[in-house]
C-alpha cells in the first residue's frame, strides 16, 4: 500500500508517517511547500502524480481563537482544502481519511457524543471542520472521518508541553475544570489510523485515548507523572479565561463504533501520558 499524508510537520502527520514506515507502508508526507491544499491545481497534480492508494489528510488550520478573526483563511484550509482533496480522491477512486474534531458539537449535556449526533459547532474552527466533513461525505463513498480531541505528540506545541513549561517557569498554573474530554496521544492514534486505512470499514468514527477528564485533572496528572508535585494547580471556571472562541464543555465522545467494526481502542490516557513523557525525555515518578 502507498499513502499520501498531508500536514507531515504537524503532531499527527509526523506520527502517521513514522507508523507507516514501521509497517513497510510507503508514505509520502507533504506540507504546504509541497502541496498547498487551498490550490486546487496543485492538489490535483501532486496526488495524481503520487499514484497512491489513499490520502490521510492531517493538515488543518487549528488556531481556534485566531480563526474568529481569520474566517476566510480558516475556511479555505479546513473546508475548501478538504474539498479539493476529496474531489481528486473521487476522480482517482482512492480512499480518503479526514480528521475532524469534538468542536463540531455544541458541548451540551454529559452524555458521550455518538458519531451520528447532530453537529452544532460553537466557533469558526468547529464550523469549518464540520464543512470539511460535509465535503467528504457528499463527494465520497470510500472515506473515513475520525473525530479527535486534546491532541498531544512529540512534534509540535500542545497542552502537555505548555503545562511543563509554565510549571517550571512560574511554579503555579490555573486550569479550567468545567470542560470534559479525552486527551489523545498521536503515536497511539497513528496505529489506529494505519490499521483503519488498510480496511474498507468506511464511515465516521471517534478516536481518542480512553477515559475522560477535565483540563484541570489532565494538568494535575501531568505534574504528578513528571515529578513536579510542588507546582500549584488551581481549578477555575471557563469564565476566568475570556477567549474569542467558545469551547464545548462536554467533549466526551463514544468509541463504541470502533468496537463494532473490530478496531482496537486506544489505551487509557494516563498510560498514554506516561509513555509520552518518557518519549520527550521528561522524568516520571
Amino acid at each position: 500500500m502507498k499513502v499520501l499524508v498531508t500536514g507531515v510537520k504537524g503532531q499527527l502527520g509526523y506520527d502517521v508517517v513514522l507508523e507507516c514506515k514501521k509497517r513497510n507502508i510507503e508514505a509520502i508526507g507533504v506540507e504546504i511547500d509541497e502541496m498547498d491544499i487551498t490550490d486546487k491545481a496543485a492538489v490535483e497534480k501532486v496526488i495524481t502524480e503520487a499514484q497512491v492508494d489513499a490520502v490521510i489528510h492531517c493538515a488543518a488550520y487549528t488556531a481556534v481563537d485566531a480563526a474568529e478573526d481569520n474566517v476566510d483563511l480558516c475556511r479555505r484550509v479546513n473546508a475548501d482544502g478538504t474539498k479539493n482533496i476529496a474531489e481528486v480522491c473521487k476522480r482517482l477512486d482512492i480512499k480518503m481519511m479526514y480528521f475532524s474534531t469534538d468542536y463540531v458539537f455544541d458541548g451540551h449535556g454529559e452524555r458521550p457524543w455518538q458519531p451520528e449526533d447532530e453537529r452544532k459547532p460553537l466557533n469558526v474552527y468547529g464550523q469549518t471542520k464540520y464543512e470539511g466533513e460535509l465535503a467528504v461525505e457528499e463527494l465520497l463513498q470510500k472515506y473515513f472521518i475520525l473525530r479527535i480531541s486534546w491532541v498531544f505528540g512529540v512534534n509540535g506545541k500542545n497542552f502537555v508541553k505548555t503545562m511543563l513549561r509554565l510549571g517550571k517557569e512560574k511554579g503555579a498554573v490555573s486550569v479550567v475544570n468545567d470542560q470534559i474530554g479525552s486527551p489523545t496521544y498521536t503515536a497511539d492514534l497513528a496505529r489506529l489510523v494505519v490499521d483503519m486505512i488498510q480496511t474498507d470499514k468506511y464511515g465516521i468514527y471517534h478516536a481518542t485515548n480512553e477515559g475522560f477528564c477535565s483540563w484541570y485533572e489532565f494538568a494535575c496528572e501531568i505534574f504528578k507523572q513528571a515529578g513536579m508535585m510542588d507546582v500549584k494547580v488551581t481549578p477555575v471556571d471557563s469564565t476566568a479565561f475570556p477567549v474569542k472562541a467558545l469551547r464545548p464543555k462536554n467533549s466526551r465522545m463514544s468509541k463504541d463504533k470502533l468496537d463494532a467494526n473490530g478496531f482496537k481502542r486506544l489505551p487509557i490516557w494516563q498510560d498514554a501520558l506516561q509513555r509520552y513523557l518518557k518519549e520527550i525525555g521528561c522524568n516520571e515518578i
